[in-house]
């Protein structure tokens, strides 16, 4: 960032002074020494510059000890959207997007300064296409995850190891079937206890070796060895056997039924035999990463890929510290190539996808309180009502959900809920008017919890509102009874709900008793062994009874949006509802 700018943006979000535009306040050397964090001499040269720039009036004054008068001649947000729009023009995107989240800044600035960054990558010449490469961007309004396949706990992370990463089979949500990826072929014995995975031979990972079947063994391996949150789906693999470089064998301890989804999910992806989780991650996927930090992830098409190459060359993942907005933005740096003039301006394009799962509230049972009387949960479902929820925020919340499928949601006979009602079970848990605290993902989340607050007063029930930053900072450090969550399943919803159910590092696992998670695990324990019409009526059953009892309340469906420039085709979504970009191309004239 300029210098002269950084020095005036200190001055103008110091804590220690107040300023106005135009009105001089009083301040002394020692001050503003402690503000611009430098020596009293150096302070006396920087208001030099900033008086000469006319960014403040400075009068300094009258022997040692005397307060001295300082006017802003301009204001923060004008001199944030100055600085703002002149690094995009100059190409910094990095220094643009650290300087949102360096300041405060005011929800519409923010806004307006997001809206800058899109027109500014969609419309400007950019070096990096100089080559003739085809670079996307995209933009995430958080910071980048656990991109670690035994532990990677959320939905973008879990899609960007499947654009990276690859595993022995893929599903296929369209048919419902599983198809060829590193393994051509397979089969299994009658009794459902045997599985031989046949490997595609010259398969290389990123860094030029040959994935053999040691790698498909010691990927295995290493979830046992890492206690991965996702063990009871492999408890019933007996052992591992290398039929040569090219085949692999399972022995199960009894027949799994299940098995073929446990090998095309992200927690089997295929990594070296010798993969180091202190080192950049190296796979077999399509794309592989050129470079990472908590900034960015650039991740470059792998010309050794086995399968398709991607048509986009590169891929730029950039993530702000925090956005006014929560959706998510594909944009492409643009050059003369694509004969873009004030005349025969593209205007990006915004999409729907629609993902699986629902946002939903929980109940910390490891934390006393009335929450504990079904009577009070049965009030909060009143309160937090799908169908309320859905008429009364809008925006991207698309139906009322009874389930985590929309499928299921879509069967009910949805009425508005009586608060009437509510407030008779509120007397009758035996509230006493205490404050309830209640966790949620601040910005995303933000207005539910409001809403809940205002209509848990119209009974009489007073809520406390705890925002963070994270998810798992709520799951981390919040003693919170009530708690605001959104999942989002694979498209292979059997694997998602069962994963859901039974991963011992969610939030649902974290909150339920010991006592209601046996309840809940004797239920789910023959899933595996069942065809797929039982199974999916045991999550069924599985899901009644967090329904029945009110352990989790359901909310609504949601609908991701993500905006694209119109020269970008080939959209296919992926994993989650996002796009794939493997499949992604830019249109040129």
């Amino acid at each position: 960032m300029d210098t002269i700018y950084t020095h005036f943006l200190r001055l103008a979000d110091a804590e220690q002074l107040t300023f106005k535009v135009n009105e001089p306040v009083r301040v002394t050397i020692d001050t503003l020494s402690a503000v611009l964090c430098c020596t009293p001499r150096n302070v006396k040269f920087i208001l030099r510059k900033l008086e000469q720039q006319r960014f403040i009036k400075w009068h300094p004054g009258r022997g040692r000890g005397h307060h001295s008068e300082l006017t802003l001649l301009r204001s923060l947000n004008e001199a944030l959207e100055v600085q703002f729009t002149e690094l995009l023009c100059r190409g910094k995107l990095k220094e643009a997007i650290e300087l949102i989240g360096s300041v405060r800044i005011d929800d519409v600035l923010r806004e307006k300064l997001m809206l800058t960054l899109h027109q500014q990558m969609g419309f400007r010449s950019h070096v990096e296409t100089d080559s003739g490469q085809d670079i996307l961007r995209m933009l995430r309004s958080r910071q980048l995850g656990d991109l670690d396949p035994a532990s990677v706990y959320t939905s973008f992370e879990t899609y960007l190891l499947g654009q990276v990463c690859s595993t022995l089979i893929s599903y296929d949500a369209n048919t419902d079937t599983f198809l060829p990826a590193l393994a051509h072929a397979w089969e299994c014995s009658s009794d459902h206890r045997e599985w031989v995975f046949y490997l595609r031979k010259g398969v290389r990972f990123h860094d030029g070796r040959v994935m053999t079947s040691q790698d498909v063994q010691a990927s295995l391996n290493r979830l046992f060895e890492m206690n991965c949150s996702s063990l009871w789906l492999y408890r019933d693999i007996e052992r591992a056997e290398r039929i040569g470089d090219y085949n692999i064998r399972f022995v199960l301890k009894r027949a799994n039924r299940f098995f073929l989804h446990l090998f095309s999910c992200i927690r089997m992806t295929v990594l070296p035999a010798d993969h180091d989780s202190n080192r950049t991650l190296v796979g077999t996927g399509p794309f592989q990463i050129m470079e990472m930090s908590k900034d960015v992830i650039k991740l470059s098409a792998f010309d050794g890929y086995y399968g398709i190459r991607p048509h986009l060359d590169q891929v730029h993942i950039w993530f702000l510290p925090e956005s006014a907005s929560n959706d998510g933005y594909y944009d492409l740096p643009v050059s003369d190539r694509l004969n873009l003039t004030e005349s025969n301006p593209q205007q990006p394009q915004f999409i729907d996808y629609p993902s699986l799962g629902c946002q939903y509230m929980l109940f910390n049972f490891h934390i006393q309180g009335l929450h504990h009387h079904l009577a009070f949960r049965q009030a909060m479902r009143i309160v937090y009502d799908p169908l309320t929820l859905v008429n009364d925020l809008g925006k991207n919340r698309i139906t009322p959900a009874s389930s985590f499928l929309p499928w299921r949601s879509a069967t009910e006979n949805w009425k508005a809920a009586s608060l009437h009602d509510a407030r008779a079970l509120l007397e009758q848990s035996g509230y006493d008017g205490e404050s309830f605290m209640l966790s949620y993902k601040k910005n995303k989340d933000s207005d539910v919890a409001e809403w809940l607050q205002r209509r848990a007063l119209q009974i009489g029930l007073k809520i406390e509102l705890e925002p963070f930053d994270d998810y798992l900072d709520v799951v981390k450090a919040s003693h919170a009874p009530i708690v605001l969550r959104e999942e989002i399943l694979e498209d292979d919803w059997q694997y998602g709900m069962i994963h859901f159910f039974k991963n011992q590092s969610n939030s649902l696992h974290d909150y339920l008793t010991p006592e209601y998670q046996a309840i809940l695990d004797e239920v789910l324990d023959p899933f595996p062994q069942l065809a797929q019409a039982e199974r999916t009526l045991l999550l069924e059953q599985a899901e009644g009874l967090l329904r029945e009892n009110g352990w989790l309340l359901h909310g609504c469906h949601m609908n991701k949006k993500a905006q694209l420039h119109q020269s970008i085709y080939g959209m296919q979504t992926s994993e989650f509802g996002f796009l794939d970009i493997s499949k992604l191309w830019i249109k040129n004239p």
